[in-house]
């Protein structure tokens, strides 16, 4: 009676990996499916970033590939970081405080207006682990470029 319990069991096992190995099989079909889709969709999409400007990066970095689709893939994605990197670096931009304003006339232009700087650019950048550090020449604030020690504190 074990053993025809054991047989039954093993037969279910071997049932149920065929069926896994069906439906992986058959998954992986559709992406390879979609995924021939979207490669076909890249030839007719003009991209921002022009080709000849991935090419160049991406031979300076020592890949070459012959294959359109595959360059259009690259600056779809660099477009894709830049728009994000952006859109953080503006929510940065939004969140942090307004200058205080004495003017009444100045208030309103001030609310129209958004100054995107170097802190809310690295700020958005370091949430994508690209550490950035801008050098002392960039105005950042009024004492930017003097003497270290005739800045006042």
């Amino acid at each position: 009676m074990k053993s025809g319990n054991r047989e039954r069991t093993m037969n279910n096992m071997s049932s149920s990996n065929s069926q896994q190995q069906q439906q992986s099989s058959e998954a992986r079909h559709d992406d390879d499916a979609v995924l021939t889709e979207f490669l076909a969709s890249l030839m007719d999409y003009t991209p921002t970033i022009p080709d000849e400007l991935v090419e160049h990066y991406l031979a300076k970095s020592g890949f070459q590939c012959p294959d359109v689709r595959l360059v259009r893939l690259v600056a779809v994605a660099t477009q894709k970081f830049v728009a994000d990197v952006a859109t953080d670096a503006l929510q940065q931009c939004k969140a942090r405080p307004a200058p205080v304003v004495k003017d009444k006339r100045d208030k309103q232009q001030k609310e129209k207006r958004l100054i995107l700087t170097m802190e809310d650019l690295s700020k958005a950048l370091s949430e994508y682990g690209v550490n950035m550090k801008h050098q002392e020449y960039f105005a950042d604030s009024p004492s930017t470029g003097m003497d270290p020690a005739s800045r006042e504190e």
